[in-house]
């Protein structure tokens, strides 16, 4: 992920053996990362279990808040794919009990229906 697509809020699927190091006290037993996507800082973990958003924190990135969200829970979720003119996909996720939804942008080199699938497979297994 580049720089700029860092700052226009894009974001860009990472190597999931790095983060299964890095937040291997936060899964269960039997759970396994499925994908990685990398919002700056920020996370999006799919496992096989449940979707995890991490919002690294701070001048450092060291403090972290970490939102688990059993895929149960997710009660609808939209795409909106990029154009020609607007360059970014964004993901819209409502989750029980909020009516607001979390959305975030990815950037048009990722495939924003490879996201979808990813989350569709666990929502609606």
């Amino acid at each position: 992920m580049g720089l700029f697509d860092g700052i226009m809020g894009n974001a860009s699927e990472v190597d999931k053996s790095k983060i299964e190091e890095e937040f291997k006290q936060v899964l269960a037993e039997s759970e396994n990362i499925e994908r990685t996507y990398k919002l700056i800082r920020d996370l999006f973990i799919f496992t096989n279990k449940r979707l995890i958003l991490v919002d690294k924190q701070g001048v450092t990135g060291k403090k972290m808040e970490i939102h688990s969200i059993p895929y149960k829970n997710i009660v609808h979720f939209s795409i909106e794919t990029a154009g020609s003119f607007d360059l970014d996909a964004e993901l819209k996720i409502w989750i029980s009990g909020n009516s607001v939804p979390f959305q975030k942008q990815f950037n048009k080199s990722l495939n924003i229906y490879e996201v979808q699938t990813v989350l569709a497979s666990y929502v609606l297994n």
